[in-house]
């Protein structure tokens, strides 16, 4: 029972992190190195990108 819960909030965390990342246009040009690390840090660490925190690597 335990497991399934972990589970389920990983997967919530994830999808939030996803709106949140889209809504910030992270997503918006995915062709090189740097824009993919920054969306994959933006949706792992999506609570820094409501505070406003930039995490575009450039």
């Amino acid at each position: 029972m335990n497991y399934r819960f972990s589970s389920v909030v990983v997967i919530v965390y994830l999808v939030i992190g996803l709106i949140v990342a889209s809504g910030h246009a992270f997503f918006a040009n995915l062709n090189a190195l740097m824009p993919i690390l920054s969306a994959v840090l933006a949706v792992l660490l999506w609570p820094l990108v409501i505070l406003g925190v930039d995490l575009h690597l450039r």
